[in-house]
């Protein structure tokens, strides 16, 4: 699915703050979990990956493709260890 450039604006708007971290224990079913009830009530959601979960940038970006998965959302876009999800709706 395509992501709609008023989405896209969103996503890369200052008025969007992180709300979910992962933590060093990587994508855990609590992450999963509060990411998916986040999405619920909000279009998007803006994650970071805390330091020392994923040093290299393949591995960063692994870990937010993985999180889109499990949560049947949309990776708006990732930069450096902070990405943006979309519900879709």
């Amino acid at each position: 699915m395509e992501v709609p450039d008023a989405i896209f604006r969103l996503a890369n708007s200052d008025g969007v703050d992180i709300s979910v971290r992962i933590g060093r224990s990587g994508i855990t079913k609590p992450l999963v979990k509060e990411l998916s009830d986040q999405l619920g009530r909000r279009k998007i959601v803006k994650v970071k990956a805390n330091k020392g979960v994923a040093s290299e940038r393949e591995q960063r970006s692994q870990i937010f493709v993985e999180l889109a998965e499990v949560t049947n959302s949309i990776l708006v876009f990732k930069r450096g260890n902070v990405a943006v999800f979309w519900s879709g709706k």
